[in-house]
């Protein structure tokens, strides 16, 4: 079952697909941690500024793991609600707004732990390449596609090395591309597809995020 040696080997497999976008100067936003080696690698062959897409969850009252929304970082933070699980939920009024205020706090405090005083990069306008090291159920994903699309984003192509067909289903109307390696048919989790699935750790983010920086000269 094992595809991949671990992500630095699933990136550069997926970079060899997507260097046709090269030229179009894209913007490679990953999911912390876990995408941000399989992102370097496609920065890499594409020469494109690698930045970090940070989501966080806002979840039900008294049930924090239930998702009814999400708050996205970039230049213009973005709210998505899951209309649905709100139906359900219906939270007190103030609830949303309280736990978007608290979620953004936490998304800047990320920030600084892993680029310091930089400001979340704009999409507007621009090629984006959204990467993760994989997906199961595609929540997070989605709505962080949602928030890029609110952001007037001009193309947004989601890049995975292996994820369940269904959950990409789902994703395709919040994209214009796909670029997915191996959808299994029988899908149990994402780390069976590596050789190495350890955790990637903070520092490994910074080094990354810093050495992509000096290889692309957007240093500041």
């Amino acid at each position: 079952m094992q595809t991949f040696v671990d992500r630095a080997d699933a990136g550069r497999q997926l970079a060899a697909v997507l260097a046709k976008y090269g030229q179009s100067h894209p913007l490679v936003l990953a999911l912390p941690r876990g995408g941000v080696p399989v992102a370097f690698e496609i920065a890499k062959v594409l020469q494109a500024p690698l930045e970090l897409l940070l989501v966080r969850k806002i979840g039900a009252p008294g049930y924090p793991e239930y998702g009814i929304g999400a708050v996205v970082d970039g230049s213009d933070p973005q709210l998505v609600i899951n209309d649905e699980a709100m139906r359900v939920v219906n939270p007190l009024a103030g609830y949303i707004e309280a736990e978007k205020g608290r979620q953004l706090h936490e998304i800047e405090r990320r920030r600084r732990v892993y680029q310091g005083d930089r400001p979340a990069p704009p999409t507007k306008g621009r090629t984006v390449i959204v990467v993760d090291d994989g997906i199961a159920t595609g929540g997070t994903v989605k709505a962080a596609l949602k928030a890029l699309r609110r952001a007037e984003t001009e193309r947004i192509i989601l890049a995975v090395p292996v994820a369940p067909g269904d959950a990409l289903e789902d994703l395709k109307a919040d994209t214009d591309e796909i670029v997915c390696l191996v959808t299994p048919e029988s899908f149990r989790a994402v780390g069976l597809h590596y050789e190495d699935f350890d955790q990637t750790s903070d520092d490994e983010v910074v080094r990354l995020l810093e050495k992509s920086r000096k290889m692309v000269g957007t240093e500041t």
